[in-house]
């Protein structure tokens, strides 16, 4: 059946990434959207767009009944569905055959097979390819059988995937808590709560071979994917080619990929996920039947459009070339840019932005769906977007992707890219001594990384930086208030804070390209041009920098240079007018009340009214962006009041729970 007209189920980045592919074919499209997504780009390029509910998942993207009504009353030959969601739902493969469309995907038999991890592992096996050791069972009996393959193991949701559904267990008495937690995790995220448990590779890679099947039995394999920087086990920088693996391993297990699809009779995009550990030896740990999010780093190594070959694939067409005909070209690197605090726990970071800038060149590529000044929401997964640069070898990628994130700005919400920054420029990186448990081991070293980086930065760039910026914004609010008041052309004295710290000015003069001052005693000669979009280049003795600034405020500006963001205070400048509770309870829980730290959904309340805690003792769970965020207790006291209740969805200013000093 040839593709006229593709209804696109899914959202933000990869929504817009299949859109493009299928205007490049000349297939119109079709999208869907929640109330929350109205203003998305996936939305406004779409040929057709169609609002699907209000923002609950259950009714918008994973309501496969509303979906295919569209489907049939647009008359989509197709459905493409992306990754997340609704992409490895049997049900949906079933529903979209019944409704005459054709699944842009594998048949429901092999996603079935392969979206069940314990089925997955046993086919594996049945087909010749390794496995590690592992356990199905209830909790009661794995309890009792762990024993047999011996610690540490994996506990794994069997219907979970994206990194979801997965803990580490070292010793038999973390075990039970590992199962519960788990089991609640997948069911709400999977709706199937099954759990199982696997060996544990010590220090393992995370390599992963890309495949393409048709419906003529055709199987070809795309060569492989490093994805072993994880952190919480979510993928946050993969490559391509793996600096890893040998010429021989590499064609071994693109050689057993293969098998396995051909022996399932794989048709459309898929993923086998290997772990390798340091003897080059590779288990086969579960197959995503799906396109993945790190695609990019192989279709800039390999120069295929994986989208176009689905599409292709699900009309009907074979594959268009053969094994030999395949070849990686140079290095490519993929961050993932998330909305999320590195300097706080990584605490999820949703939020208005007030500039968004992202880096552009010859070798590099944004996989995004935002523009302006987005918003980005608790409602879904905290990547903004996926950042992915080719060089002729991995150091030249390592380089351009440093340099490319320098060239990203995200201001007013908190991301994570001073974190990719470090992970980069860190030695072990660069040597490519790592593992999956690369993000933990090295935590430490990484945070102090980010500390002395920003600690580095000239005082005097940032203090520069902010007086532009605070006579630039105000002069578009209030006039030019420099020209129009000849003193303080003269002579002016800002004050100007910096996290905790003052610092004072003493400017003496002012005009469109230079500023002279002596900041805290020290003379300065800065000449600037401020650019359209907050970019401003400074020259200051001597030495040339590259700034963003933006103002959320009068007074507070907001500067980032070489990967980190600062806020600049004028001290001498009030604020907007602000609404203030009547109380000054905090987070920190100082008088009693204990707030929610960011906006989510309460999962689960580990306390009672009554109860005596402990600091560091459990008190609820909310969930943000997919994250579950444990809030522990502050201090020791007593549980006086609980505020609210399982379900319940919760902001920054939310009171969870009262505590009072133990009787």
């Amino acid at each position: 059946m040839k593709i006229n007209k593709l209804l696109i189920a899914n959202r933000g980045e990869i929504a817009l990434r299949i859109l493009r592919t299928a205007r490049k074919m000349g297939i119109r499209t079709v999208c869907i959207y929640s109330e929350l997504d109205a203003d998305s780009l996936h939305v406004s390029q779409a040929d057709e767009a169609y609002c699907i509910g209000q923002s609950e998942l259950a009714d918008t993207y994973l309501n496969i009944e509303k979906i295919i009504k569209i489907g049939v009353e647009t008359r989509c030959q197709a459905i493409h569905p992306g990754y997340g969601f609704l992409a490895e739902n049997p049900a949906f493969v079933i529903a979209c055959k019944r409704a005459g469309m054709l699944f842009v995907g594998p048949d429901e038999r092999a996603m079935h097979v392969m979206g069940n991890k314990i089925e997955a592992r046993a086919f594996a096996e049945s087909a010749g390819v390794q496995v590690t050791k592992g356990l199905t069972g209830d909790k009661d009996y794995l309890l009792q059988q762990v024993d047999s393959i011996g610690f540490p193991v994996l506990v794994k949701a069997a219907a979970g995937g994206g990194g979801k559904g997965m803990r580490i267990v070292r010793t038999k008495a973390e075990l039970s808590e590992a199962l519960e937690s788990t089991s609640r995790e997948a069911a709400n995220y999977f709706s199937d709560g099954t759990v199982y448990i696997e060996k544990f590779v010590e220090n393992p890679r995370h390599i992963e071979i890309q495949l393409l099947g048709d419906s003529h039995g055709n199987v070809v394999h795309l060569f492989e994917r490093e994805c072993s920087i994880q952190r919480r086990y979510q993928k946050i920088i993969e490559e391509a080619p793996s600096p890893t693996l040998n010429q021989e391993v590499r064609m071994k297990m693109g050689e057993a990929a293969v098998k396995l699809g051909k022996a399932i009779g794989y048709s459309g995009a898929g993923t086998i996920e290997f772990l390798v550990d340091s003897s080059l030896n590779y288990y086969f740990l579960e197959m995503n039947t799906r396109i993945q999010v790190e695609h990019p780093v192989t279709e800039m190594t390999t120069g295929i459009d994986i989208v176009e070959e689905q599409l292709r694939v699900a009309s009907g067409e074979q594959l268009r070339f053969v094994q030999d005909d395949l070849v990686q070209r140079g290095h490519a690197i993929e961050c993932r840019i998330y909305a999320e605090d590195p300097e706080n726990q990584f605490m999820p970071s949703p939020g208005e932005t007030q500039l968004y800038h992202e880096p552009a060149g010859e070798f590099i590529r944004v996989d995004s769906a935002i523009e302006g000044k987005p918003i980005i929401r608790s409602n879904y997964d905290p990547m903004i977007s996926k950042l992915i640069v080719w060089g002729e070898d991995r150091e030249q990628a390592r380089q351009r992707m440093m340099q490319a994130l320098n060239q990203y700005i995200v201001h007013g919400i908190k991301s994570n890219i001073s974190y990719l920054l470090a992970v980069l420029n860190q030695d072990s990186f660069i040597q490519n001594r790592i593992t999956t448990k690369y993000c933990d081991e090295y935590s430490n070293e990484l945070l102090s990384a980010i500390e002395s980086g920003r600690q580095a930065i000239d005082i005097s760039l940032l203090l520069i930086s902010g007086l532009v910026g605070s006579l630039h914004f105000n002069r578009e609010r209030n006039g030019n208030a420099w020209e129009q008041i000849g003193y303080w052309r003269q002579y002016m004295r800002p004050q100007f804070r910096i996290a905790d710290k003052n610092y004072s000015m003493v400017l003496e003069s002012y005009t469109n390209n230079q500023i002279v001052a002596s900041i805290n005693g020290s003379n300065c000669i800065a000449g600037y041009h401020l650019h359209e979009k907050g970019k401003l280049e400074l020259n200051i003795e001597g030495n040339h920098y590259l700034c963003w600034i933006s103002a959320d405020e009068p007074g507070r500006i907001l500067v980032s240079h070489s990967g980190f963001s600062f806020e600049v205070h004028r001290l001498d400048i009030l604020p907007v007018q602000q609404e203030f509770s009547n109380s000054e309870s905090s987070s920190s829980g100082e008088n009693g009340d204990i707030l929610s730290p960011m906006p989510g959904r309460v999962i689960k309340i580990d306390v009672a009214e009554g109860q005596a805690v402990v600091k560091g003792d459990l008190l609820l769970v909310v969930e943000a962006m997919k994250m579950e965020n444990r809030i522990l207790c502050p201090r020791d006291g007593e549980v006086e009041r609980i505020n609210v209740a399982v379900g319940d969805l919760v902001d920054g200013s939310t009171r969870l729970v009262h505590l009072k000093d133990a009787e």
